[in-house]
């Protein structure tokens, strides 16, 4: 059994009367894409802040690699938690060469980096002269530097423009083929949905829920479908043995269809009972969808094992 990158246990962090983190456990696998999701102070950033040890936590522990921290641990670790700060007129390389010196890196690995986060051949241009999703590549190339088993990123799209956000996307995509792991904090549940393969959502401080992307999107598919005679058409689904849910709608009927039936599977049912359909639709539920269902939770009365239930049976 693969020892977890990353254990939190009964996590707390308090600022007077503020419990900006409650109680919080999770783990991190290797080679995970985890992502912390949840609304402005939810405790993402203070959780990271705590497990890079620039925050003291009030109560609670967490270990990196099987161990407690350290500096060795520290070592392995590549972060990104403010807005990135290089000498403005100094070039990438020049800066990253300040980083290494610091780091204690051998300066050997900055062209690769550099070519990782696509800068090479802006490499000799000085800092001042990049876009803000240059600015933020070039922080993930001093991230990469000592090259980490592990990546903590805060909000790493933040500001940027559809096109910067799609860079680093695809950048940090690449960064986890190299099997890296890859811990992000981020408010853009798309980004969250495109990259990440386990996310948690943390709601006043509190895991409210935490798991795979792929498992809370299982089963969301819905049909939406109509006909010229309303009630006979639902009469008709419900007596499909797949059906799980009908619910009637505006123009139309939202079914939920389980065992990986599909719209065209209902179609078919359909017409062998002599119904023609006037609009026959499938519709994928997002992670936003999702998100917005387990925030709906009070997480002072729920429990992780409940909403895993949840997610996998109410996605109405």
């Amino acid at each position: 059994m693969n020892t977890p990158t990353l254990q939190i246990q009964n996590l707390h962090k308090h600022y007077g009367k503020v419990h900006a983190v409650n109680n919080l456990s999770l783990e991190v696998q290797p080679g995970q894409v985890f992502g912390l999701l949840g609304p402005n102070g939810s405790g993402k950033t203070t959780t990271l802040g705590i497990i890079l040890d620039v925050i003291k936590r009030s109560g609670g522990e967490y270990r990196w690699f099987g161990e407690a921290p350290s500096a060795e641990s520290r070592k392995k670790i590549g972060a990104i938690l403010e807005t990135p700060v290089f000498y403005p007129y100094l070039s990438a390389v020049d800066n990253l060469k300040i980083v290494a010196l610091i780091k204690g890196t051998d300066e050997s690995r900055i062209d690769t980096v550099l070519q990782t986060v696509d800068l090479h051949e802006r490499r000799n241009d000085a800092f001042k002269t990049y876009s803000l999703g240059m600015k933020q590549r070039l922080a993930i190339a001093s991230a990469l530097l000592a090259d980490p088993d592990v990546m903590i990123l805060d909000e790493p799209t933040n500001g940027l423009d559809p096109q910067g956000i799609a860079e680093i996307r695809q950048l940090i995509v690449q960064i986890a083929q190299q099997g890296k792991t890859i811990i992000l904090a981020s408010h853009l549940l798309d980004e969250v949905q495109k990259v990440c393969s386990h996310f948690a959502v943390l709601k006043k401080g509190k895991l409210i829920y935490t798991g795979g992307v792929d498992e809370a999107l299982t089963g969301t598919d819905t049909v939406e479908v109509a006909a010229s005679d309303m009630k006979s058409l639902e009469e008709a689904i419900q007596q499909f043995t797949h059906t799980e849910s009908v619910r009637p709608e505006k123009q139309f009927l939202r079914v939920r269809l389980n065992n990986n039936q599909s719209s065209t599977d209902l179609n078919r049912f359909l017409i062998e009972r002599g119904i023609i359909v006037s609009h026959l639709s499938q519709r994928t539920n997002s992670l936003e969808q999702q998100f917005l269902q387990i925030l709906a939770t009070d997480p002072a009365s729920t429990n992780q094992s409940s909403l895993a239930n949840q997610t996998a049976t109410n996605h109405a």
